[in-house]
């Protein structure tokens, strides 16, 4: 079943790096107590991935934030190593969290896995974007296939 507005966000682990290495992300954890601009994309270094979703996030960062956002965070189902590369490479810094989701245990407790084996990508997130108030989904954004649209920055900003 898909998660829905008014849902409280599934408990499952996510890992991120730190200074010290990979660590684990509790959802419970993660959040509790704040308001998320949270966004969820199919693969790191994609196309549309690479070229818009995260690259207008880090862009509207100050702006996101500015409206009530805490946190930005974006998670794929890629591991720590490559999400934390992408991050780097994106500018991605101290403005969106990068989060792994390496088994997609968490995009399946969310009921947003897309098969993408056709593509030899195997299971990945659907792209979406969603805002979380203290582990409350308020808003969900769910793209078409191949659209990206309301998942983005922009549409979220509407949305704060």
């Amino acid at each position: 079943m898909t998660i829905k507005v008014g849902d409280k966000i599934p408990s499952a682990m996510l890992t991120t790096m730190t200074a010290d290495g990979p660590a684990p992300v509790s959802t419970d954890e993660f959040f509790a107590g704040k308001t998320v601009a949270f966004f969820a994309v199919p693969g790191a270094y994609t196309p549309t991935c690479s070229a818009k979703h995260l690259p207008g996030f880090v862009t509207h960062a100050g702006d996101l934030k500015a409206k009530g956002a805490d946190v930005i965070a974006c998670m794929s189902v890629n591991d720590v190593f490559v999400m934390n590369a992408w991050g780097k490479d994106q500018g991605a810094d101290d403005k969106v969290v990068m989060l792994a989701d390496g088994n997609a245990d968490f995009t399946k407790a969310l009921g947003m896995e897309l098969d993408a084996s056709g593509f030899g990508m195997g299971t990945r997130a659907k792209r979406f974007s969603m805002i979380v108030k203290d582990g409350v989904v308020t808003e969900l954004n769910i793209e078409d296939p191949g659209a990206f649209h309301v998942s983005s920055a922009d549409h979220m900003l509407t949305q704060l």
